[in-house]
């Protein structure tokens, strides 16, 4: 199993002519993806060659999904023209979207993430993030393939690099499905979103989550924790010397006073059970260890 994405994941890109959406389709499909075509309202019609695959493009995400089945889009628009292709692929009801463009203003992610709770049947999965993957099935998103294959842990990550650096570091492991979330003050998909995927999927069976300063997500995430997962979890904060008052790289990363410090989200977490690590390294170095003593119970 996999949560969110699966082999059988039909994808379509929104901004599939453009050249990020041209790069990251190809990567996609160099990684196994079922990448079935793309939208641009201005070529559609066309058709679109990459990695060997001849993919046609559509006039909007509805008439994708009528004529291919798709049912998971990646969203490659700029920021501006962000908020519509949203909505766009609300209203069409695909069942994930996953948002890669950074830069979107938070009043435009607010409409389209209230719009989506009103419509229903839309995940949504970012904005300003690396996407999500599942090793050897399926990657929506600009997730490097080739750092990890498939494994037994499920990885939910605010930060694209970290997400990267942990798949690296549990290469001899393996991740079930890695999701990036995004930083942002506003996203689709939580924390607890991704903790509720994981705690129900059979074939994950440990977690790691990777926050950063600002916000409450983590704490929230750590009352949810105590009260609803059994398998273990293992985290990790980004930020413990970031200055007091300063925004560190994504918009939502801004401590005020105590609120959202590393130290109060460690605290929280490790009140909840959670496993916290110092660095990245110390992080999956837990982690091995809790897997390897998995494995060696069930001899």
């Amino acid at each position: 199993m996999s949560v969110f994405l699966d082999g059988n994941s039909r994808i379509i890109v929104q901004g599939i002519t453009g050249n990020e959406g041209r790069e990251h389709t190809t990567r996609m499909l160099a990684a196994g993806a079922n990448i079935v075509g793309g939208t641009n309202p201005r070529k559609a019609g066309q058709t679109l060659t990459l990695h060997g695959t001849e993919l046609p493009v559509f006039g909007t995400v509805a008439e994708a999904m009528d004529e291919t089945g798709a049912n998971v889009s990646v969203i490659f628009v700029p920021a501006a023209f962000a908020r519509d292709a949203m909505f766009e692929a609300v209203d069409a009801r695909i069942p994930l979207a996953v948002v890669i463009t950074e830069g979107i203003p938070v009043r435009d992610v607010s409409e389209a993430w209230a719009h989506a709770k009103q419509v229903g049947g839309t995940r949504i999965i970012g904005p300003n993030c690396p996407g999500i993957i599942t090793p050897g099935d399926s990657l929506a998103g600009i997730i490097p393939a080739h750092i990890t294959g498939s494994g037994p842990v499920g990885l939910v990550s605010k930060s694209g690099t970290l997400t990267y650096q942990m798949m690296y570091e549990l290469a001899d492991i393996g991740i079930s499905t890695a999701i990036g979330i995004g930083g942002d003050p506003v996203i689709g998909t939580t924390f607890i979103d991704a903790l509720t995927a994981f705690e129900a999927d059979p074939d994950t069976e440990a977690i790691i989550m990777i926050g950063e300063i600002g916000g409450d997500a983590e704490e929230r995430a750590a009352e949810f924790i105590r009260e609803n997962v059994t398998k273990p979890v293992v985290g990790y904060i980004a930020g413990f010397t970031a200055p007091e008052g300063k925004t560190m790289g994504h918009a939502g990363a801004i401590v005020t006073g105590s609120v959202g410090t590393a130290a109060a989200k460690k605290k929280a977490l490790e009140a909840a059970g959670v496993h916290v690590g110092t660095t990245p390294t110390e992080t999956a170095q837990i982690m091995r260890s809790i897997v390897a003593a998995g494995v060696e119970k069930q001899f």
